[in-house]
């Protein structure tokens, strides 16, 4: 393989995982009748700014964005349904890759679902699941080296 496309190869990967930037906020620390992170009606970007994972405002430092959803069943407590909703940024996911979700239902009853990506603020929307240009390029250039080794 041409030395100068891997650097570029390796270049994109690393330039893209240093400046990420993602949302982050709480529904456990809204105040009481206030919907900051977006519970119960649509994110606001605006009243919200995207931090850079690395730096020290950041809760949890890593390399992509993280959303995470739980949602009780009905009749769970006495006035109905609750939902929780956390985004921040993250280092590791239970997969190992960002752009998809994962979800199931824990014992009680109670919904979650996380989703991981890799694009400056992509936890905003109700479904985090984005692909960049960047994982393109790094599905791309890992299909060709594949080629090029086993083939």
């Amino acid at each position: 393989m041409n030395p100068q496309l891997l650097l570029i190869f390796v270049s994109a990967l690393f330039s893209s995982a240093l400046a990420i930037r993602c949302y982050q906020c709480s529904s456990q620390t809204d105040p009481k009748g206030v919907d900051n992170c977006g519970a119960y009606k649509a994110f606001n970007r605006t009243q919200n700014i995207a931090i850079e994972c690395n730096s020290d405002e950041s809760h949890m430092p890593g390399s992509f964005c993280m959303k995470v959803v739980q949602q009780s069943p009905r009749g769970f407590i006495w006035d109905g349904r609750w939902r929780q909703v956390i985004r921040r940024c993250a280092s590791v996911s239970e997969t190992g890759v960002t752009g998809v979700c994962n979800w199931g239902v824990y014992e009680n009853g109670v919904y979650w679902e996380e989703c991981y990506c890799a694009e400056d603020g992509c936890n905003h929307a109700a479904k985090s699941v984005t692909v960049s240009g960047v994982s393109l390029l790094c599905l791309l250039g890992l299909s060709f080296l594949y080629r090029r080794v086993f083939n």
